[in-house]
């Protein structure tokens, strides 16, 4: 049966669980409330809000979703899954849905900045991307996962793409994706045949 209430279906990360995507709705007319929930102190730090649309049926949204990432769902009674957030993401803006992804994170206002800045400082533990500290030296093929692209890294996290001047792994995964947002792109790209996401956490994981 389709909902007639218009309903928010979200997608939430969180720096302290790096990996995992949460998925869900709300169904309360102030969804300001189900954020807050969503903020116990169960969870270290605040969640992120990735994307938050409205949508007519969000229990019919929100069962299709979790049905497709069902492989990589952590545990059947939590809303959790290990992939990436522009893969539910993609799959929401197929629908037309309408975008409150704003609207969603200005609700966060009402978290302390104590509590988001703990948030910060964790996810900074996380460096940016260094090919040279992963392993991969200058003058490396990377090759795309999704297309039959590749990349050579010029400099530590520079990389020459479609025979474009020197640009950065995220603006070339954008771009070879044909996205009018960023995602995260390692993911998206290998080297020997290793995916450069596997390559980065082997890197870090003393960070962690």
């Amino acid at each position: 049966m389709i909902e007639t209430t218009l309903s928010v279906v979200y997608v939430l990360t969180n720096s302290a669980m790096p990996g995992l995507v949460k998925i869900g709705k709300t169904s309360q007319d102030d969804h300001n409330t189900r954020v807050s929930q969503l903020y116990t102190t169960g969870v270290p730090v605040p969640f992120d809000i990735e994307y938050a649309c409205r949508v007519p049926n969000p229990t019919e949204v929100e069962a299709a979703l979790h049905t497709a990432f069902a492989p990589q769902r952590i545990n059947p009674r939590r809303e959790f899954f290990e992939i990436e957030p522009d893969q539910a993401i993609a799959i929401l803006r197929l629908l037309n849905v309408e975008d409150v992804t704003d609207e969603v994170k200005s609700d966060l206002d009402g978290i302390g900045s104590q509590d988001q800045n703990a948030a910060t400082r964790l996810l900074a533990r996380r460096p940016s991307l260094n090919f040279e500290e992963m392993g991969i030296p200058i003058g490396s093929q990377l090759d795309s996962v999704p297309t039959d692209d590749v990349a050579i890294v010029v400099e530590t996290k520079k990389i020459r793409f479609r025979n474009s001047a020197l640009t950065s792994l995220s603006a070339a995964t954008k771009e070879m994706l044909g996205l009018d947002y960023s995602v995260k792109p390692t993911p998206h790209w290998s080297f020997s045949g290793k995916n450069l996401q596997e390559i980065y956490n082997e890197t870090y994981a003393a960070l962690d």
